[in-house]
Order: structure tokens, then C-alpha cells, then sequence
């Protein structure tokens, strides 16, 4: 006789295969359907996203589906302990049952709190996971499950409590788009294999380095810091707490931003005297950056070239060195590298190494721009607005966003690209909320008179060093990077640096800036 009821081999089936599918993607949808049947109700939206009115409750399909799973999974439950033996295929199956179970009984309602792992918060929560767990699994041979020990299942299901909030709450939109970045994201953290994962991966997902590549201002630090953040995290069954914590995993750095040895000194670390000013020994970011965790390096296409023959190092052999030492230090975390640059052409330039362009990018996701979120769904963009108003002016978010609306509307118009993604949106929704209006850079048309700083040049209203200062920002605009702006102009990047003007600067990216 199974262990598991005829009637419930089908739901269990398609259930099996739910537990570890990515939540994200299509496919989702599909086994909810298949492992509900009559049960299932269709959705407004393929696109499992978060709204205005979705960021804090379920599902109505997954509510069916856990009461569902909760009264199957109590039925093999007792046959087992009836003394009925399950076959091995359905032990597995069982298993996945029971896991599914445990995480949406124990995990699935963690609390900020809880996500961060405090050990006030999450000890509680494993006492009664553990409780649970030796009673499903109590007539079970420990040798015969895929994942035997308690701890182990617990930090699995934690890591995917973790990563569904870090990508549902940050990665914003209901358009295909944006539900592809969500499920790119999530395999970027699991794989396409989530059993794989569980068995083996998730202790060496680390070595794989993640590009994120895509426009400027369409969210790829929210990407990076998604990955990061929901990295494996073992836990400690005697102390009742996680090995590490879980919310301090991200080392973001903008390497436009800084100077080649500033760069490296922040990056590798360095030694005393190592250069002028180093008057102590100093760990780098990869140095102070925990087994799980990420360092995100921002605009890689800027790295200097001496720089990425050090970097390289890293990626390939996990392996650096502080400025001013030759002892090897050894690299634990994770890389996660971004650009809106052509690395392609960069590298037919010469200007980025291919050696470490294809270490990078075992891993790689592109951002969507907004146009192209906005082609596919152009009513996404009121729930973006909506989503933005929430952050700026909390209860008041409401009256603010059909403020947005309404100026979209009737002065921008459907046919708007949003040069500046996301970036540039929220840039609008600040500007009605302070200003009630918003005007955005219009590109030049062929033939318009020149800019308005070069018109004061030429009728000599402005000095030697206003010039100076417009002009460098005017290039640094167009190209982008530091580098290339001193580069063009003749000049030191410090020098660019220093003689940037940011109200120009704003007015010349739409508010989006480079990178």
C-alpha cells in the first residue's frame, strides 16, 4: 500500500517540482495551476511583482496551496508512522512536502528582524522548525533524505525567505521585463537547479562572479545588493543562531569615483608606508568583505588597466595582495562587477582586458530599460509611480502619485522614453512633490544653437575657470567616465574631478548622471 493516498499523488507530484522551481518565472504560475486544478484562480498578471497592494500579503493561489500541502503532508505523515514504508521515490517526495510545509509554517512570515537574522528573533523560530521537523521526519531513516540535518534545511529555507524579500521589495515592476530581471536574479543566487544548489552548490556559488550590465539608472546596484544579500548563511544548532549575519554582506564601490591608488588602497588594502599618507597597515574591502558576501564593484569599464591585472588575480585565483606586500591573501566572498559601457568595444579598444571580461561574466544580467518595461505594459508605469510616492512621502503617497500622474500626462506624454530609467522617475517624482512640476533635459535637435554655457562664452560672460569648469563637465557628460573625459580634454582626472559642476551635470544627464 503507498504511503502517499492515490488522491493526493497528483497535487504532491506538481507540488514537488513547485517547491523548487523559480518563483519568478512562468513556469511558477503552471505548477500552481497543475497542483490546484479546479482550485486555481487566474491572475490579473503573469508577473509575480510587488504593488502597492500586494507588498505585505499573499497570494490567494499560494494560500490554496499551503492549506493543501499542510493537510497532505499530515496525511503521508501518519501513514508513515502507521508503519507504512515509503518507497524511496516517494520519500522524496514526502521530503519536498515537508519542506515546502516547514517554510511556509516557520519562514514565510519572518519579520525584518527575522530576515536580518537577530538571534532574538530567529532562535524562537528554529525551536519550533525543529520541533516540526523531527515529528515529519521522526519514521524517516536520516540516510535516506536529501537534506539530513535539520540545520542544514533551515538555513536553505531562510537563504530563500531572504532572497524572495531582497528581489519582490527592490526589484520593482509588473511588466515581463522586469519579471525576467527577477528571475534572472534569483538564479543568479540558486542556479537554474535549486536541488543541485542545496546539495552541493551552495557552498561554492561564490567563485562565480555576476556582471551586471544594462543601461544607466535602471537599477543595477538594487540588483547587485540583491545577490549579496541573500547569499547561504549556515546555522548553528547549539547556539540556536546563524554562523554570520546575514544583513552584513554588501561592499559597494564606485570606482569611477576614485583615484587609481585610492581605488586599490580601498580595494586590496595596504601595508604602512606603502605611499605617502599610509601610516598604518589598512584591510581592503575584499579583505573585511565575510565568506558571505559580495563586494560590488561599480563601473568596471573605468578600471585602470594596472588595476585589472590585479583584479584578475582575484577573480581567477581568489587571491590578492595589500599594496606595499607580497604575501598572497586569500578572497572568500563573492564579486559582482557593473557597467552601462559596450565591454565589447571596450575590448576591441584595448582599453578592457578579455581575460577578465570572460572571468566575469560566467554570471551575467542585463537590465531592462524603462521604455522597454513600458513597451511591453505601458499601465506599469502609474504602479511605479505609486511605488516611488510610498518611498518619498509615506501615508501621503497616494495624493502624490496622481499628482505625478497628472503632469506625466498632460506634459509628457505616453510617448516619453525616460532616458534616465528608474532613476530619472524618481527624480520626477521628487521634483512634483517639492516643486509640483518637472522639466526634463530634452535632447538638441539638428541644427539648435549651442548650449546655453558655451552662448556665455561666446559673449565673454564667463571667466577663464567658469569656462573651464562647464566645459569639463560637458565632456564628462558625454563620455562618461573620468578617465576618458581628462583623456580628451588634456588634463589630470583629479583635475576633472575637482571642476565638475553638479547643477550643470544634472541638467545635461536628465538627473540620471553617468553610470
Amino acid at each position: 500500500m503507498p504511503a502517499i493516498p492515490p488522491d493526493d499523488l497528483g497535487f504532491v507530484l506538481a507540488l514537488s517540482e513547485l517547491a523548487y522551481c523559480n518563483p519568478f518565472q512562468p513556469e511558477r504560475l503552471e505548477l500552481e495551476r497543475r497542483a490546484l486544478g479546479a482550485d486555481y484562480r487566474a491572475e490579473e498578471s503573469v508577473a509575480w511583482s510587488r504593488t502597492a497592494a500586494t507588498a505585505h500579503t499573499e497570494r490567494p493561489n499560494v494560500a490554496r496551496l499551503t492549506e493543501r500541502a499542510d493537510a497532505a503532508a499530515e496525511r503521508v505523515r501518519a501513514a508513515i508512522a502507521g508503519g507504512q514504508t515509503p518507497e524511496p521515490r516517494e520519500l522524496g517526495l514526502y521530503e519536498d512536502l515537508a519542506s515546502y510545509v516547514l517554510y511556509y509554517r516557520h519562514l514565510a512570515g519572518l519579520t525584518p528582524a527575522g530576515l536580518a537574522g537577530h538571534k532574538s528573533a530567529v532562535a524562537g523560530v528554529w525551536r519550533r522548525f525543529l520541533a516540526d521537523y523531527r515529528r515529519f521526519f521522526a519514521a524517516c531513516p536520516a540516510d535516506r533524505l536529501a537534506c539530513a540535518t535539520p540545520q542544514h534545511l533551515f538555513a536553505c529555507l531562510f537563504q530563500l525567505r531572504r532572497a524572495f524579500s531582497q528581489i519582490f521589495d527592490c526589484i520593482l515592476g509588473d511588466s515581463l521585463p522586469a519579471a525576467g530581471l527577477r528571475g534572472k536574479v534569483w538564479q543568479s543566487i540558486f542556479t537554474h537547479d535549486m536541488r543541485r544548489y542545496r546539495r552541493t552548490l551552495y557552498r561554492r556559488m561564490a567563485e562565480f562572479s555576476t556582471l551586471v550590465t544594462g543601461p544607466s539608472g535602471t537599477g543595477k546596484e538594487l540588483v547587485a545588493r540583491a545577490v549579496a544579500l541573500a547569499q547561504y548563511v549556515a546555522f548553528d544548532p547549539d547556539a540556536e543562531a546563524f554562523t554570520a549575519k546575514p544583513d552584513d554582506a554588501f561592499r559597494p564601490l564606485n570606482l569611477s569615483a576614485l583615484s587609481p591608488t585610492l581605488l586599490e588602497s580601498e580595494l586590496f588594502g595596504h601595508a604602512r608606508g606603502a605611499f605617502t599618507g599610509a601610516v598604518a597597515d589598512r584591510a581592503g574591502w575584499l579583505e573585511t568583505c565575510p565568506a558571505h558576501g559580495a563586494v560590488f564593484l561599480d563601473e568596471i569599464g573605468e578600471l585602470a588597466g594596472a588595476v585589472q591585472v590585479k583584479l584578475l588575480r582575484v577573480v581567477q585565483d581568489r587571491v590578492y595582495s595589500r599594496l606595499g606586500e607580497t604575501t598572497g591573501r586569500a578572497f572568500a566572498g563573492k564579486l559582482i562587477a557593473a557597467t552601462n559601457r559596450d565591454l565589447a568595444a571596450e575590448m576591441h579598444a584595448g582599453r578592457f582586458r578579455e581575460d577578465l571580461f570572460y572571468r566575469l561574466c560566467s554570471d551575467r544580467i542585463e537590465t531592462p530599460s524603462l521604455a522597454d518595461q513600458l513597451a511591453d505594459r505601458p499601465e506599469a508605469l502609474s504602479g511605479l509611480v505609486l511605488l516611488i510616492a510610498q518611498r518619498v512621502a509615506g501615508p501621503d503617497a497616494p495624493a502624490l502619485a496622481a499628482e505625478v500622474d497628472a503632469w506625466i500626462a498632460t506634459r509628457l506624454g505616453a510617448a516619453y522614453r525616460w532616458p534616465g530609467n528608474i532613476r530619472e522617475l524618481e527624480q520626477c517624482v521628487r521634483n512634483v512633490l517639492v516643486r509640483r512640476e518637472y522639466h526634463p533635459r530634452r535632447p538638441a535637435a539638428d541644427g539648435d544653437a549651442a548650449p546655453a554655457w558655451l552662448k556665455g562664452a561666446a559673449t565673454g560672460e564667463l571667466t577663464a575657470d567658469e569656462l573651464l569648469s562647464r566645459y569639463c563637465t560637458a565632456v564628462y557628460a558625454r563620455l562618461g567616465s573620468y578617465e576618458r573625459a581628462a583623456q580628451a580634454l588634456g588634463l589630470d582626472r583629479r583635475t576633472v574631478r575637482a571642476k565638475i559642476n553638479p547643477q550643470l551635470l544634472e541638467s545635461l544627464t536628465g538627473g540620471a548622471g553617468p553610470g
